[in-house]
């Protein structure tokens, strides 16, 4: 699953995200959903959460 729609995204949930400064290079963290910061329903470059381990990004996969 990808992770540009909010209703697939759960707290708890495992994914993979890119961090600000990894955007260009494309390296994705993984990491365990603590918030979810995107109020929007959807959005084109992924819905942006916080990790359980502060990092803050745009999810990119969900893992199953």
């Amino acid at each position: 699953m990808s992770g540009n729609n909010r209703s697939e995204i759960k707290i708890g949930a495992k994914v993979s995200i890119v961090l600000k400064q990894d955007q260009r290079s494309g390296k994705l963290t993984q990491g365990v959903v603590k918030d979810i910061l995107t109020k929007s329903p959807n959005h084109p470059h992924g819905i942006k959460v916080r990790l359980e381990s502060g990092d803050v990004g745009r999810v990119k996969s969900i893992a199953d």
